[in-house]
């Protein structure tokens, strides 16, 4: 298991995105965050490992041409966010797919609530703030029981399984979609999901690493309802997540409500300097 914590490349502080932004003219909502990084301890996960499930041929997902229909033409939002630690679970699988809630290698499908997971990303440089095309973004996470795929666990070995991990390129106005599943948890960490952002597979001349977290009252909506209730209450909130409290809440994605399942889109500016 890796546990990189080093974060190539930065993002820029309050200060310096005001400073830049104000220079080009170009106004922009800017949050602040520390910039250390966190360091992530190697928590076990106890949950029981669940084999992997077939979704039922009645289960509905959302439509993505539907749910991210107001955002076709996506301005850039130079939104600064912290970096946060990689953690113990990234495999660079280099899945290029969008849709990652299967296993390749046997196709089945992880249970769990639909989740439309939308990226904007955007670069700042001297020229202003600009989306960013062709950028490769990383999601990973666990199921709905706290496991991950493709390592090895004091309670589970999914060792040659790439179930919930994948990447996409932005296309033209620095956007990449997923359709995953809203996470579950395990002990030691609040629900969270990874994702990395590089300018390229090899030798990428920036990388940011961070974390995603969910709004309490939308998980214990969807932690009532099965396969997430059968796992017990969870024992970590945001607010007791030593992790979550280096974010400043800037991590926290925005989630709604659709026919089929849950949408969230992401905002992220990166220093290209």
């Amino acid at each position: 298991m890796k546990n990189d914590d080093e974060m190539v490349g930065r993002v820029l502080t309050r200060r310096e995105a005001i400073k830049l932004l104000s220079a080009v003219g170009f106004a922009a909502l800017v949050g602040c965050g520390p910039e250390n990084v966190a360091e992530e301890s190697v928590t076990q996960v106890t949950n029981t490992a669940a084999p992997p499930t077939t979704l039922p041929p009645t289960t509905t997902i959302p439509d993505p041409t539907t749910a991210f229909a107001e955002a076709t033409n996506v301005v850039p939002n130079c939104v600064v966010r912290p970096a946060l630690t990689e953690g113990p679970y990234f495999v660079d699988e280099r899945l290029n797919r969008s849709d990652i809630r299967s296993d390749p290698t046997d196709g089945s499908v992880r249970e769990g609530a639909p989740l439309l997971l939308a990226f904007n990303v955007s670069q700042i440089s001297a020229a202003g703030c600009t989306a960013l095309p062709g950028a490769i973004v990383d999601v990973w996470h666990c199921d709905a029981r706290g496991v991950y795929s493709g390592v090895v666990d004091r309670s589970f070995d999914t060792t040659g399984q790439k179930f919930l991990r994948g990447y996409q390129e932005t296309d033209a106005n620095g956007r990449a979609q997923f359709l995953t599943i809203y996470p579950g948890w395990y002990n030691g960490r609040a629900v969270h999901i990874h994702f990395k952002i590089r300018t390229a597979l090899d030798n990428p001349s920036h990388e940011f690493t961070s974390q995603l977290f969910f709004d309490e009252a939308y998980t214990d909506q969807v932690y009532r309802q099965e396969p997430y209730a059968g796992t017990g209450q969870r024992t970590v909130l945001n607010s007791q997540d030593g992790i979550f409290r280096q974010s400043g809440e800037q991590l926290v994605l925005t989630v709604t409500e659709g026919s089929n399942g849950y949408v969230a889109s992401f905002d992220i500016g990166l220093d290209m300097t």
